[in-house]
């Protein structure tokens, strides 16, 4: 089925997301990265914007509703991004990609409470697998010195999981009125303006109090990696929603593969530790999603 290609391609191109993130971030400050990511991926969809700007459209319906929509998308995503940075930053790949996998074990509860979906007993199984599988990576953090009650880092993974989760719900709403490529290019746009913005401000307090924000800033070719890899994903992704008969809690499950990639990364390049109880979680994880996909065809 195309939406299933379109999801394995995005799985595909988060998974270096995360690695070009891991690169950009490692001992560099978080705040100016991310805002750069935000430029670029607005420069990235700007023949979209910018044209729509140009001929008087404004995309989106032409309406102030739609873009309030996509801004309210652009202060979750965002939101979602400066805690999964700083987590990244301090946790092994081995840890914050697992949590990050959990993310469709959220998106099945929400859509069971928000949207009204039902599901069977298959389905039920994956999620206890799922969260058996956060269980063992608090177990495995603390091993490492990221224990889930001290650690801020393993709690800002997991908030990241859930507001990304969070988008993930507000998506599915989003792909019944708007073109995928109008809701990518408007919220990357609002997310650059909004992220300089901030940044701008911290910046600027710090200058008068003669300190520098979020530590020196060092530039790498790494950078721009993120933004392309991250409009490739999402804009695989937008299409799979809109095609008719995709399933959101399919999709975001199958995005979650991304993982292997990183997981790989992480022991190959990196050489992380505590590989083979990671691995067992990992497999886990991918039972439990499995299991999940399975119980989707059973409806």
């Amino acid at each position: 089925m195309v939406w299933i290609a379109l999801a394995l391609g995005s799985a595909f191109c988060l998974g270096f997301y995360d690695i070009f993130k891991k690169i950009s971030l490692r001992g560099n400050n978080v705040l100016i990265v991310l805002m750069l990511n935000t430029v670029f991926s607005a420069a990235l969809m700007s023949p979209v914007w910018a044209s729509e700007i140009a001929n008087g459209t404004w995309g989106l319906g032409g309406t102030w509703h739609g873009h309030l929509l996509i801004i309210i998308k652009a202060l979750i995503v965002l939101a979602s991004w400066v805690l999964g940075y700083y987590a990244i930053k301090h946790l092994p790949l081995t840890i914050q990609a697992p949590i990050n996998a959990s993310r469709p074990v959220v998106v099945l509860v929400g859509a069971l409470l928000i949207f009204g979906e039902r599901l069977n007993w298959l389905q039920w199984i994956g999620i206890l697998l799922g969260f058996l599988s956060l269980f063992m990576i608090s177990r495995l953090g603390s091993k490492e010195g990221f224990d889930l009650k001290g650690s801020r880092w393993v709690w800002l993974s997991i908030g990241a999981m859930f507001l990304g989760a969070v988008s993930a719900l507000y998506d599915k709403y989003l792909m019944q009125y708007f073109l995928p490529t109008d809701v990518l290019a408007w919220y990357s746009l609002y997310q650059c303006i909004l992220m300089s913005a901030l940044v701008g401000v911290l910046l600027y307090i710090d200058w008068r109090k003669g300190k520098s924000v979020g530590g020196a800033f060092q530039w790498r070719w790494a950078i721009p990696g993120i933004a392309i890899f991250s409009m490739s994903a999402d804009l695989m992704y937008f299409y799979s929603l809109s095609v008719e008969g995709s399933m959101v809690a399919i999709i975001s499950m199958i995005r979650r593969g991304s993982v292997i990639v990183s997981f790989l990364y992480g022991v190959i390049v990196l050489h992380e530790k505590n590989v083979r109880a990671k691995a067992i979680d990992l497999g886990i994880l991918l039972v439990s999603l499995l299991i999940l996909i399975l119980g989707a065809n059973l409806n």
